[in-house]
C-alpha cells in the first residue's frame, strides 16, 4: 500500500500563535494579499483565523497545505519554535516589500536557493516566518 504522504504533501496543516488576532489577520492579508476568516471555537476557547484554502480534491489529499492564525490558552508567539514557510509564488519580492510597511521585520532577504527563493521575516505577534518562492 502506497504512503499517503507519497500522495500528498507531507505537511496538511500549520499555525501560528498570536495574541492579538486583528493586528495579525490584518498583517497577513496585507503581505500575502488575501482575505482571512475567524471562526471562534467555544470548545477549546480558541479563535481561528484561516488562511485560504481549498476543499478535498482528491480522497485522503487535501491538495494543498493551509493553516490558521490562532489565539488560544495554549501556545504563544516565539521566534524559537517550528518555522513555517509560506507560499510567495509567483514571486517572492512583492511580499518582501510589503511586510516592514505591514508592521514586521525582514531578517532574511530573499536569497536563492536549490529549491528557488527565500526571506524570512517577523511578524507582528513576533514569530518567525519564512517565505518561499520557486523563481
Amino acid at each position: 500500500m502506497q504512503n499517503i504522504i507519497e500522495k500528498t504533501n507531507a505537511v496538511n496543516w500549520f499555525e501560528i500563535p498570536v495574541t492579538d488576532t486583528e493586528r495579525a489577520k490584518k498583517f497577513y492579508e496585507t503581505i500575502l494579499d488575501i482575505e482571512m476568516e475567524t471562526q471562534f471555537v467555544e470548545e477549546t476557547n480558541e479563535e481561528l483565523t484561516f488562511f485560504p484554502f481549498l476543499p478535498k480534491i482528491v480522497r485522503g489529499t487535501s491538495g494543498r497545505v493551509s493553516g490558521a492564525l490562532v489565539k488560544n490558552n495554549r501556545s504563544k508567539p516565539s521566534e524559537n519554535g517550528t518555522m513555517v514557510y509560506i507560499n510567495a509564488n509567483p514571486s517572492i519580492q512583492p511580499i518582501i516589500d510589503r511586510i516592514e510597511a505591514a508592521g514586521g521585520k525582514i531578517i532574511l532577504p530573499k536569497k536563492k536557493i536549490l529549491a528557488g527563493c527565500i526571506a524570512i521575516f517577523i511578524d507582528t505577534e513576533g514569530n518567525k516566518v519564512g517565505l518561499h518562492a520557486i523563481e
